[in-house]
């Protein structure tokens, strides 16, 4: 039987600092930083709440229990530049944790297959 892709990223352990290297580099980036200026208060949450995200989606225990995308996201008016430069950023979290380049696919892939929750909604 072949790992899942929450196993080939380290399980819970590994996922959880991708998130946290993910959000750390959305800080970063002019392109969506402000995005965030409201929540430096909540940066861990939203650390938590995108790690348990990607626990859930890609085949570890379901441990989130925040709103659905088209929820989280509606009235955010989120361009493509935006979405794109949130899947730059997820490149390089991925990378910073030496994460394969299958593996990289394949979260890219799940990440855009949620853009028509996530943009313009």
């Amino acid at each position: 039987m072949s790992a899942t892709l929450f196993e080939r990223l380290g399980g819970t352990e590994g996922i959880t600092k991708i998130a946290s290297d993910l959000v750390d580099i959305h800080l970063q980036n002019p392109v969506i930083a402000t995005r965030y200026i409201n929540a430096k208060s909540e940066i861990d949450a939203i650390k938590h709440g995108a790690a348990t995200f990607f626990i859930a989606g890609t085949g570890g225990p379901n441990v989130y229990e925040g709103k659905d995308m088209i929820t989280t996201h509606k009235g955010m008016n989120i361009s493509d530049e935006e979405f794109n430069a949130v899947l730059d950023d997820a490149i390089k979290a991925l990378d910073k944790n030496n994460v394969g380049q299958k593996e990289k696919e394949e979260v890219l892939f799940v990440l855009y297959s949620m853009k028509p929750e996530v943009v313009k909604v």
